[in-house]
């Protein structure tokens, strides 16, 4: 598809080719070269481990062009940190800091076209995923692994865009069982989410706020994304081993404390959702999706967040602010951008 076909301010969030993938092996112990390719396909053995025992992992990261007309990859090295993570959880081949953050950087640069212009409100989502391609029958770790690293220009994750969506709970599902594998970014997690994402989607709801896997007590992530709620002027957000360590949260914390708020992980019962006075999902994708209601399917329970449709004032300052930065918009002070020369 030629980039000038493209609606910029109309793109879904969604795959839309380009036209070039990277691509590296790691075979008898080392990485291999990095390729090139125009194709979509990987040529993947009937038997490998990723499509029998989950040796899949990856990551979602976004470039931005910015007011500078710049181009901006957000915090490259924090995700090629975690997908070394998932990579150890799950006895795979780590891929190197060096290797991870030269094959991103390459593959935006060879899809500079597909980055969607400044003030479009549309970015060029990147994912890069490593799997498993040894044929072996038998549950152990393969010795062989790809590492692929594509790009697709999107537009907002949520339709509404940054206004306040419905969120629901339902206990009869779990996104993924305690000491499991919830802290790494595992193809498998999303998976398990899906059946309780299309009920809540044909209920009307956003997305299902899941509830720890053991004590069904308190609150854990919010469909693909963290969670985070305003209480008494204070940032909060779920602490749990089964929550993937968000780095849009992370960035959100750091710009509540650069403004001076209190931010706690810790424990929070579904019980103190009738004490804040805004929350959202955040995620790469998403940003901040603020919260209006959460309905508790199971006690009847609804917990009015805001009233009206507007979002809350701290949620739309941690929003703004953060864009800004993604867009060069307002000083890099923490340097979590990376420029494309």
């Amino acid at each position: 598809m030629a980039s000038n076909e493209l609606d910029w301010a109309k793109l879904p969030f969604g795959y839309i080719p380009t036209d070039v993938n990277v691509r590296a092996t790691f075979r008898d112990g080392a990485w291999g070269p990095i390729e090139e390719t125009s194709s979509e396909y990987i040529n993947l053995h009937m038997a490998a481990t990723a499509l029998h025992y989950g040796q899949e992992i990856f990551e979602g990261l976004k470039a931005f062009r910015g007011a500078d007309g710049k181009v901006r990859i957000f915090r490259l090295e924090d995700n090629a940190r975690r997908i070394i993570d998932s990579a150890k959880g799950l006895l795979m081949e780590p891929v190197p800091v060096e290797l991870f953050t030269e094959m991103v950087k390459r593959v935006v640069k060879a899809n500079e076209r597909f980055i969607p212009p400044y003030g479009s409100g549309a970015s060029l989502y990147i994912r890069p995923l490593e799997i498993g391609i040894t044929p072996q029958v038998g549950v152990k770790a393969a010795t062989e692994y790809m590492f692929v690293v594509f790009v697709s220009p999107v537009g907002p994750y949520f339709k509404e865009g940054f206004k306040p969506t419905n969120i629901c709970i339902m206990r009869e599902y779990d996104r993924v069982a305690p000491k499991g594998t919830g802290r790494w970014k595992v193809g498998g997690n999303y998976a398990a989410s899906i059946a309780a994402g299309d009920k809540a989607h044909s209920m009307g709801y956003s997305a299902v706020l899941y509830l720890d896997p053991k004590e069904k007590k308190y609150l854990d992530e919010c469909g693909p994304a963290n969670f985070f709620a305003i209480k008494n002027g204070t940032y909060i957000t779920p602490a749990s081993e089964s929550i993937l360590p968000s780095i849009t949260n992370r960035s959100l914390m750091q710009i509540a404390r650069d403004m001076g708020m209190k931010v706690e992980e810790r424990h929070i019962t579904v019980e103190e959702l009738d004490e804040v006075s805004e929350a959202a999902a955040c995620g790469t994708a998403a940003v901040a999706s603020p919260v209006g209601e959460v309905h508790d399917l199971d006690t009847g329970k609804r917990y009015v967040i805001l009233n009206g449709n507007e979002p809350g004032p701290i949620v739309t300052e941690l929003y703004n602010r953060l864009r800004a930065i993604q867009l060069g918009e307002a000083p890099d002070t923490h340097s979590w951008n990376t420029i494309i020369e």
